[in-house]
């Protein structure tokens, strides 16, 4: 009897110190994503308010006037693209709505600064459009208006060909789950389809429409490489031009905040209406929402409104990047294009690493102690898909080169040594802010598959002695490897895409296929920069494939 109480007391305590040491962890990695906010706080609190009035008085204005229009314009293209496409293969039969349901996902691999350098390459003055229209016509340079690729709007094309599959893959899916009977209610009081959609389905999917638009907004505002080869002056752009052109610390941190401010006050909007929105289905859901047959020139129009999307957002581009490589100078497989190979992999597969241990940590801790503590943990943690490259890139910078720059100091002073910049300018840094930024995928991926390991395996573990490290690694990890898997696939592909935390926070000589990329299209050298763009789609194919897959099997 006494062993029996000596073993059940050593499994508490097992328990009890496997609980703390995640706990810890999980404390750590939520400080670690909110440090580089209040970093940036900090920084643009204390920079003075010579440059605040400066900013205001200069440049400011026209940053949020700008990036006011773009957010609006790939809001209103994602939600017009995405929910038109999404209703027409879920409530439509035509010919190829099978391989267009699937097709429509796939614009999601590229990044859009990589769409920007294709269409420029084709579309701008030099390009192969214009020139065959001055040809054909005898026309010269002032003799005919053409749209300017090189311009807001360009960049909220070029976005909204990219990040229009949110709004549709999240749209389809509650068009899908919805059932028929609201739907068939107001048909049989005589409105018809166009009509009940708008008043009935369009609203009961509302929460998922807005999540998706909510989602390609924040990566609108994050995005540095398309808007800077555009020349399109948004708070992205003015960061890292406050950072590198005019070496104002001060300026970069106070854009940042103000950047940071209005991408928490979206996800803050996100969580409102995804907590507040709510539609029940009356009783169980018997029939899925009826679809009708489209035949001549309806079916016609269905199919050009789909596949107009995937062409424009996928097959051109491709096609115009593989003729622009092979007109290229570039060697893939040249030393240097090794070393722009190497770098990319190490940073993306370090990264993906760390950033779903980081989520394991984080959402096991949740499961086993439910509460207002983890709870908040767990919050902090997902900020991070909610803050912008390049502000994090800021925020994590200013206080490491602080203490990077205190300790140089001291050293000097007590032992007549240079430490030189021991935190600043590393790899590890840079993996930190890939952590902090797409920590949030991660967990959603992780926290996913959780949900399918019953509470009863937790308890049958612990009534055989398990602790919780015991636990998470015999029971639960082996039943998430899938899950674990896509979440890797999904940071990795992340950090390959990655450009402005990149661009600020990489070590001296340590370029990636991004980099590169962007160095080439700011040279003007397109061709060349589509060698590294290729090799950067081509990984951003793979999770695009394995979301193919699920929506192939969506119904």
């Amino acid at each position: 009897m006494a062993e029996t109480r000596y073993a059940a007391h050593g499994s508490r305590r097992r328990l009890s110190s496997g609980t703390r040491l995640l706990g810890g962890l999980a404390y750590a990695i939520a400080t670690a994503c909110l440090l580089p906010m209040v970093a940036v706080a900090l920084a643009a609190l204390t920079g003075g308010t010579e440059t605040l009035s400066h900013l205001l008085e200069t440049v400011l204005p026209g940053y949020a006037a700008t990036t006011l229009l773009l957010v609006a314009l790939v809001a209103a293209g994602t939600f017009a693209v995405g929910v038109g496409a999404a209703w027409l293969v879920t409530m439509t039969r035509f010919p190829g709505v099978r391989l267009l349901e699937i097709a429509l996902v796939l614009p999601l691999a590229f990044p859009a600064y990589v769409l920007a350098y294709a269409y420029t390459f084709v579309l701008d003055h030099p390009g192969v459009v214009q020139t065959t229209l001055r040809q054909v016509t005898g026309w010269g340079p002032r003799d005919y208006w053409f749209p300017e690729i090189r311009s807001t709007e360009g960049a909220a094309v070029m976005l909204i060909l990219v990040l229009y599959p949110y709004v549709y893959l999240l749209a389809r899916a509650a068009f899908l789950q919805q059932s028929a009977s609201a739907f068939l209610a107001a048909r049989a009081l005589g409105t018809g389809p166009w009509a009940a959609f708008w008043r009935v389905s369009l609203p009961m999917a509302r929460p998922a429409i807005a999540g998706g638009v909510l989602l390609a907004v924040m990566e609108t505002i994050a995005d540095f490489g398309t808007v800077a080869y555009f020349g399109v002056q948004t708070f992205a752009t003015g960061i890292y031009t406050s950072w590198f052109s005019m070496a104002d610390r001060a300026a970069a941190a106070q854009l940042a905040l103000c950047l940071l401010g209005f991408a928490l006050l979206l996800a803050v909007a996100e969580r409102t209406q995804r907590g507040k929105a709510r539609y029940y289905q009356s009783g169980r859901r018997h029939a899925g929402l009826p679809a009708g047959e489209l035949t001549g020139w309806r079916a016609l129009g269905a199919f050009t409104l789909c596949a107009v999307p995937v062409v424009l957002g996928f097959v051109l581009p491709v096609v115009i990047l593989v003729q622009m490589g092979l007109e290229s100078e570039q060697d893939l497989l040249s030393r240097r294009y090794v070393g722009f190979i190497r770098n990319s992999l190490t940073l993306a597969g370090t990264a993906a690493v760390v950033t779903v241990t980081a989520a394991i940590c984080v959402g096991f801790f949740q499961r086993l102690r439910p509460g207002r503590r983890s709870d908040g943990a767990a919050y902090l943690a997902r900020l991070g898909y909610a803050v912008p490259g390049g502000v994090i890139a800021v925020g994590l910078i200013v206080p490491f080169a602080a203490f990077d720059n205190a300790l140089d100091a001291w050293m000097r002073a007590q032992f007549g040594l240079s430490t030189g910049l021991l935190i600043t300018g590393s790899i590890w840094l840079l993996i930190a802010a890939y952590m902090v930024r797409f920590l949030a995928a991660a967990l959603g991926a992780y926290e996913g598959g959780q949900s399918m390991v019953h509470a009863n395996m937790d308890a049958a573990a612990r009534s055989l002695g398990q602790g919780p490290l015991g636990t998470l690694r015999r029971i639960h990890l082996p039943i998430l490897t899938p899950s674990l898997l896509t979440a890797l696939l999904i940071v990795f592909v992340d950090v390959m895409k990655e450009l402005p935390a990149t661009l600020i926070m990489r070590p001296f000589n340590f370029d990636t296929l991004a980099v590169q990329a962007y160095r080439l299209a700011s040279d003007e050298r397109l061709e060349g920069a589509a060698v590294p763009s290729l090799v950067i789609l081509a990984m951003g194919l793979l999770p695009v494939i394995l979301i193919c897959r699920q929506v192939g099997r969506g119904k």
